[in-house]
């Protein structure tokens, strides 16, 4: 089967709007939802046909959801999904790669593309979608949006198709950062302070944006925004990114085997190629290589503490830059593996260390959308928020 783009983001829609009963701090706010999040009486499809043919409707809601839909928020539908969310593409053979409004011929970025999308293109003030491996910050960044992944933990995964469950998280998307802390305040069941940002302590992974195909426009926003921001020179470098990168795959390949390999053994689902050649890989890693992995990762997170402990974030680049075109040969494919790499270097140490990480979308060109993002301590997602606010003042959307 091949890839089909669609301009259509949502795979389910309501019969008739849906007005929420509630009235809240997100009332008169629209909600789109990733089609992992359970929902009573609507199908989860997970992007895949044979997950909806081999799973029952489901008879409860995801506390997130239904938290948001308390909060006064007004459900729109649910939206397209990579398959069972493992990919950072934005393509789904079964239901269609969402189109990317502003530049057509490029990715959108996965899994949450569909919530992404709606939100770019007005349909949703509130994208909801989950982060794994990255599956808010990348379609955030190639769309020109809000996104944060928060700390692992910080929101309950209940009534959900899980990927990794040692890494997944919820997340959302949405073009600006006063409804971004909305969405915070209900989620976390936290009240904003006064924020002054005064003593926040900021560091710059200088080492990690030798990586992004944007360091001079960065540089350039960072002189201008953050005059007193430390740098962290080489004390995180693009061999730490490259072990951060192999060390979250193969530990998150052993977590997706172990949670769906079962159902794969016994289903036999079809799924693009890309995505049966990524599982394939999980089902053949040995206990050898997930021990070399642990020893990585505990070595990448005892450096990330260390760090927090003397900075309450660090900047560092989302994307080695703008979305890449859609990819139609098999040298195009092989060349997007390739990519999906060292993308996964920037993304793999929020995951690794739990900590949540915060999508500023920053610059754009004539190629796409791309820019930066704040890394925190756990528990710090409220904070990083403020901060971004404090930082962008006037200029944020």
């Amino acid at each position: 089967m091949e890839h089909f783009i669609t301009d259509k983001p949502f795979i389910y829609l309501p019969d008739t709007a849906s007005t929420s009963t509630s009235s809240g701090l997100l009332s008169g706010m629209t909600l789109a939802v990733k089609d992992l999040f359970h929902m009573q009486g609507i199908v989860t499809t997970a992007g895949n046909p044979d997950w909806l043919m081999s799973h029952p409707v489901p008879e409860q809601t995801a506390s997130s959801v239904q938290c948001l839909l308390d909060a006064g928020a007004q459900f729109v539908g649910k939206t397209i999904t990579d398959e069972l969310a493992y990919s950072l593409n934005g393509q789904n053979i079964h239901y269609g790669t969402p189109i990317n409004p502003a530049f057509p011929e490029q990715l959108p970025g996965g899994s949450s593309s569909g919530s992404a999308i709606a939100v770019v293109k007005g349909m949703a003030d509130i994208g909801l979608g989950t982060d794994t491996g990255g599956s808010i910050r990348v379609p955030a960044s190639y769309n020109g949006l809000y996104g944060l992944r928060p700390t692992h933990g910080r929101i309950a995964m209940d009534n959900m198709v899980p990927l990794a469950p040692r890494f997944d998280t919820v997340g959302w998307f949405c073009i600006s950062l006063d409804n971004m802390q909305k969405v915070a305040q209900c989620l976390f069941a936290q009240v904003p302070v006064e924020f002054s940002g005064a003593d926040t302590r900021i560091a710059i992974a200088d080492g990690l944006l030798t990586m992004c195909d944007y360091q001079d426009q960065a540089e350039r926003w960072i002189t201008t925004h953050l005059p007193q921001a430390s740098r962290l020179g080489n004390t995180i470098t693009v061999d730490d990114a490259t072990r951060a990168s192999a060390a979250f795959r193969t530990l998150q390949g052993r977590e997706i085997w172990q949670t769906h390999g079962a159902w794969i053994r016994e289903q036999k689902p079809v799924f693009a190629d890309d995505i049966q050649l990524r599982f394939n890989w999980c089902s053949e890693l040995s206990d050898a290589e997930q021990q070399q992995a642990e020893q990585d990762a505990h070595k990448i997170t005892q450096q990330l503490d260390q760090l927090l402990q003397k900075y309450d974030a660090i900047v560092l680049p989302t994307t080695p830059g703008c979305s890449p075109r859609i990819p139609h040969t098999p040298e195009q494919e092989a060349g997007l593996a390739d990519y999906r790499s060292r993308l996964m270097g920037l993304t793999a140490f929020a995951g690794l260390g739990g900590l949540p990480q915060l999508h500023l979308p920053l610059f754009s060109s004539s190629n796409g959308h791309y820019g930066l993002s704040l890394l925190g301590k756990a528990g710090s997602d409220m904070h990083l928020i403020q901060l971004a606010k404090r930082i962008l003042g006037d200029s944020q959307a």
